[in-house]
């Protein structure tokens, strides 16, 4: 008994400085963050070796991986624009769209036109009339989908579809979603003749008997009809009065209708997700004509990101648009929790005599999300950074506006999540006439926001600024 215990304490104390040396030994990790699981898996051994195996590295098995990666190759070449026009931006937006660019692996389009919602449950149903009018295909992809007057509006539309001889694919998150997808709604929409997916779905919790981690979601929330028009915004298919949580609601939205090229390459997002997890071939669905550029128009560029991206990807992204601002960059994001990139770009536009304005919620459904933005305000006021929190509900809108022309908008957070985990779709774009609309939404928010003034920054009590600053080290943990 005795050596049988001697010999699970030896395993177990090899498995902990297996670990330990995996955590020091990981490459592209920042030196911060290995530090952090350093001091985690020191101090705590048997609970830190448990939280490293779960949540140390967005871990994806070979065979995960070769199969989203082979996906993603076949389809890319289908979001190219089919007449190559020159695509003409600003000098100071180039190096934005480039890295973009490098990000999807597809060119800036020209050619595309956009119509800003102008609210949650107009944009609903401005999407199931969308769906309404389809002919050949409605693809949707949504993190959360409620069974509320929102959620059912589009379940119809799409059972309406799908009745009709419209193809219909519809993916919603496993766990953001699973209320619907265990629910009659989702029964009925299989039965009306979609093509349902559950999307990264973890038996028992156990990621590894899928091949990845476990926490890994699909974060997007994509509508694309009939390959052209798409649409893309931070809005999940829900009520605004958001039940799940409604303490903190309403949930305050965005988002925007898109036609053109950039459509396409929306498209080519959602079935690489498709064809990765139901084995589909999507590439018959480009079969049909292409979706020819309208005269006019502006350009733009769909970007989806996710695990399989390089590191900091999405990071770059909100990056290099930052770098474009040369007088004011707007930003509303809920959550936020910056790498050491992202943080010293926000600063440096700022130092170099750009406005930037930030807007979160002054009341956060994550806790700890509120707490860890709470802690980056002294850094961000201290460089000039104008702080608003927004007293409306919960400001959901994941928006940037850079000098009333480049516009970047999506599913993406500024936060740990997004930057290095979720499956998130995003898109860019170079236009004054959507950037003012934008901007228009973004004053309305700041109309219902309270202004941080730098010295109410500064003086937080010591106690919340020690829970703040603490779980600042934990970010970069998950």
């Amino acid at each position: 008994m005795i050596e049988l215990r001697t010999a699970v304490w030896l395993m177990l104390g090899a498995i902990h400085v297996a670990v330990v040396i995996r955590a020091v030994l990981l490459q592209g990790r920042e030196p911060y963050a290995r530090a952090s699981w350093l001091i985690v898996l020191l101090a705590a051994p048997g609970a830190g070796t448990a939280l490293y195996l779960l949540f140390g590295e967005p871990w994806i098995s070979p065979r995960v991986r070769v199969r989203w990666t082979k996906a993603a190759e076949a389809l890319a070449p289908y979001a190219r624009p089919d007449a190559i026009r020159p695509v003409v931006v600003r000098q100071a937006s180039e190096n934005a769209f480039r890295t973009c660019e490098a990000a999807s692996g597809w060119p800036t389009s020209g050619g595309n036109l956009a119509r800003l919602a102008p609210g949650s449950d107009e944009a609903i149903d401005m999407i199931a009339a969308d769906i309404d009018a389809a002919v050949r295909t409605v693809h949707l992809s949504f993190y959360i989908w409620l069974g509320d007057r929102n959620g059912s509006t589009i379940v119809e539309a799409v059972c309406r579809a799908a009745a009709r001889g419209v193809t219909c694919r519809v993916v919603a998150d496993a766990l953001g979603s699973r209320a619907l997808i265990r629910s009659p709604q989702w029964a009925a929409m299989r039965k009306a003749g979609a093509i349902l997916c559950e999307s990264l779905p973890i038996p028992f919790g156990l990621g590894f008997v899928v091949g990845r981690r476990a926490d890994l979601r699909n974060h997007r929330k994509i509508v694309v009809v009939d390959g052209r028009l798409t649409w893309c915004g931070s809005q999940n298919c829900a009520d605004a009065a958001f039940l799940p949580k409604r303490r903190f609601a309403p949930w305050v939205d965005i988002l925007l209708r898109l036609e053109g090229p950039v459509a396409r390459q929306a498209e080519v997002i959602f079935c690489s997700a498709w064809m990765a997890e139901t084995g589909e071939d999507m590439t018959r669905v480009f079969d049909a004509e292409p979706v020819r550029a309208p005269t006019g128009g502006f350009a733009a560029i769909s970007v989806g990101t996710g695990p399989l991206s390089p590191r900091a990807t999405m990071s770059d992204v909100f990056v290099s648009v930052l770098a474009a601002a040369r007088e004011s960059a707007v930003v509303t994001t809920p959550y936020f929790a910056p790498d050491p990139p992202l943080l010293e770009a926000l600063v440096a536009t700022a130092r170099r005599g750009v406005r930037v304005t930030i807007v979160f919620p002054r009341r956060n459904d994550s806790w700890m999300a509120g707490a860890i933005s709470r802690a980056y305000y002294p850094a961000l006021a201290g460089a000039g950074v104008d702080i608003h929190e927004f007293e409306g509900g919960l400001l959901h809108a994941k928006t940037l506006v850079v000098d009333d022309a480049l516009v970047l908008l999506g599913s993406a957070n500024m936060d740990r999540r997004s930057l290095d985990l979720n499956y998130e779709n995003n898109v860019l774009l170079e236009s004054a006439e959507v950037a003012h609309a934008v901007g228009r939404q973004q004053q309305r928010w700041l109309g219902q926001s309270v202004r941080l003034a730098p010295n109410e920054v500064a003086i937080r009590p010591l106690p919340q600024r020690f829970v703040d600053n603490l779980l600042t080290m934990a970010a970069p943990l998950f």
